[in-house]
């Protein structure tokens, strides 16, 4: 499995909404936040190693109603307390 970020700018009014249809019906969201500045929410989801991630963005969050602009962080390495 494979983490990428998405930050997620929705409608005026949207956010939370948004943020529960995508955590009632994306089983790859991980984590879903509400955050402030230029962008409303920002997700974290897991996919395997062949999915598509730009197909997934596209078809799978950008679809949703309420969302207005996406911009997504593709991971490399995820570190942790005394682990490299």
């Amino acid at each position: 499995m494979r983490a990428i970020f998405v930050m997620i700018k929705c409608e005026m009014g949207q956010a939370y909404r948004v943020a529960r249809e995508m955590a009632d019906t994306i089983p790859e969201l991980s984590e879903m936040h509400s955050i402030s500045g230029q962008y409303d929410l920002m997700g974290k989801f897991y996919l395997e190693p062949e999915q598509d991630i730009g197909l997934f963005v596209v078809e799978r969050l950008q679809t949703v109603a309420g969302v207005k602009d996406t911009y997504t962080l593709q991971t490399f390495n995820a570190f942790s307390p005394g682990r490299a």
